[in-house]
């Protein structure tokens, strides 16, 4: 290959860099003018905006927000899975029990047939007594069952 064609072959593909840049350009800026400036794209930071972790969920179930009263308790639902179907409310509060005080205990029948359909749902008096429960019982054998036991969510609809 002679040195003058590599010239002509170097200069042609600048030249065509240029011509694609400025091209680019060009339909920028007539987006930006037909008001279809390009789709703005969020950070992981910014979509999560300051998502707590899992361990910064619990550190502030165990311990109350600085400025707090210490002796303030804040209620805490939890959803029981898992539950034998012969299982009463009374021995489920009974077994949450173990680890606070229970201001309320249901569990979830069928409505047609009135049995129960495996899970409930414990408000323990307050939620440091919660994080105990949780801790102590998901995962654990209970009535023959594997018991799960998790802060309980809004349904989704």
């Amino acid at each position: 290959m002679s040195r003058s064609n590599y010239s002509a072959g170097k200069r042609r593909r600048e030249q065509d860099k240029q011509r694609k840049k400025r091209e680019k350009s060009e339909r920028q800026r007539e987006r930006r003018e037909s008001g279809m400036a390009g789709i703005p794209i969020a950070t992981v930071d910014e979509i999560q905006g300051g998502l707590m972790s899992i361990d910064e969920v619990v550190q502030g179930l165990t311990s109350p927000p600085e400025g707090a009263e210490r002796s303030t308790a804040h209620p805490s639902r939890l959803f029981i899975g898992g539950l034998s179907h012969q299982v009463t409310v009374g021995e489920m509060q009974a077994k949450l029990e173990e680890y606070g005080p229970v201001a309320e205990a249901v569990i979830v029948t069928d409505r047609d047939t009135g049995d129960s359909r495996g899970f409930g749902f414990v408000t323990m008096a307050d939620r440091r007594d919660a994080v105990k429960a949780i801790r102590a019982l998901d995962g654990q054998d209970l009535w023959g069952r594997t018991l799960v036991v998790r802060q309980a969510t809004e349904r989704g609809r």
